[in-house]
């Protein structure tokens, strides 16, 4: 396996339990490290986690399942006609089957100063460590992206001592999970911690000589920064199947069974693209990795179906919930709740007494529930009044909601 991330080792631990004895597996990382839960990089940051807390599986693991694990030696070419694989210090493996979980790769914005030492992404324990070696020295940081781990380096960075500025080229904050209403509490929540936020703001370029010491903005504002960690998305790293001549499109090319176009290749998670999606939350991940494994088990009974998925994320220990169409438009309908004080903000966008989406802030209890609404099309009629306050609510036997709850 190319690649030692979350993906592609689910994809190992499900195939061992299917056909445990089946492959003698080695698996490939470029980082010096078992395989770990990148999720959890925000609280290695903040200091709530350490390296040993976030590990999934210890070196010590492959050893005990006969896995051969070449940790900080990535593998630089394949050569598909020999099905042979060579690593960076010169390891040479045949392969029956091959699987590649390269997963992405931060995108770094084309803007000058770029390159200037102290301008970093956001992707794995090393760039934690650098955000950590800078907080130590260093004063004021600015972090370019409002979106979850934009949010989280912010955060993480304020909770290390640094003056923060984060910077967002969209008015809301988490664009691509929350409305205005719910991102202005968020907002609110953030400036309360002590971050400076500039939204509406396009960054131009980074300055500075030996390191870089500041962001500028299109309007003209100079943001003295002595680390900058750019959060502005990440991008399928496919530079070594491309280089085989797999079939790449923005992603690698699978289909149902996660199979590349070369029969004795697969591919899962965030460096494969499947009927024009590519992918970057778990649990389409997680599917992937029970059919990719399936397959290679020789049990070819699965595909893999894209499904609509809701994102229920923590923000600075915020809950967030949502899904589906939770923006709306022509012929749809809002019911709102906002609870300043307790930090609460519920939306459910409606269409034909169906909800169609639903954004939660705060309080995330429901957040399951009115996903099935959204995946079963379920008539709320019946229930339409009582809707916001959850399934408890419109549970109960009366139709008119007037039963006392205890």
């Amino acid at each position: 396996m190319i690649g030692n991330g979350m993906a592609g080792m689910r994809a190992v631990e499900e195939l061992l339990q299917l056909a445990p004895d089946l492959y003698d597996i080695s698996v490939f990382g470029s980082e010096p490290y078992g395989n770990y839960n990148r999720i959890l990089l925000s609280l290695l940051l903040s200091g709530e986690k350490s390296t040993d807390d976030i590990m999934l599986n210890t070196p010590a693991w492959y050893a005990s399942q006969g896995i051969a694990l070449h940790a900080g030696d990535p593998v630089v070419a394949i050569d598909r006609r020999r099905q042979r694989v060579r690593s960076a210090s010169g390891v040479e493996l045949d392969y029956e089957r091959l699987l590649i979980a390269t997963g992405s790769q931060p995108f770094m914005l084309p803007v000058p100063g770029r390159e200037l030492p102290g301008v970093i992404g956001f992707r794995g324990i090393d760039d934690v460590e650098q955000m950590l070696d800078a907080s130590r020295t260093h004063r004021r940081a600015a972090v370019i992206g409002g979106g979850l781990l934009g949010i989280e380096a912010a955060n993480g960075l304020s909770r290390r001592g640094m003056q923060v500025t984060l910077i967002h080229r969209s008015n809301v904050l988490l664009d691509q999970q929350l409305n205005a209403d719910a991102a202005s509490l968020l907002a609110s929540k953030l400036q309360a911690r002590g971050l400076t936020l500039r939204l509406n703001a396009d960054t131009v370029a980074l300055y500075g000589d030996e390191r870089v010491e500041g962001v500028a903005l299109a309007d003209g504002i100079r943001i003295d920064a002595d680390l900058v960690v750019m959060a502005v998305g990440v991008r399928p790293d496919i530079a070594l199947a491309r280089s085989s001549g797999l079939h790449c499109e923005r992603g690698i090319v699978v289909d149902d069974t996660l199979q590349t176009y070369d029969p004795s290749i697969y591919a899962v998670g965030e460096c494969v693209q499947h009927r024009q999606a590519t992918f970057g939350l778990v649990a389409p991940v997680w599917e992937q990795a029970r059919v990719c494994a399936a397959h290679l088990a020789r049990f070819g009974h699965r595909r893999y179906r894209a499904t609509q998925t809701a994102t229920k994320l923590k923000v600075t220990g915020v809950d967030v919930y949502s899904a589906g169409d939770f923006i709306g438009g022509a012929g749809t309908e809002d019911i709102v709740l906002r609870d300043p004080r307790r930090g609460i903000y519920k939306r459910l966008v409606l269409k034909d007494n169906r909800v169609i989406g639903a954004v939660l802030y705060g309080d995330v209890v429901d957040g399951g529930w009115y996903f099935e609404l959204i995946r079963n099309a379920t008539d709320i009629t019946l229930f339409r009044h009582r809707l916001l306050f959850g399934k408890r609510f419109c549970n109960l036997s009366d139709d008119d909601g007037t039963r006392a709850v205890a």
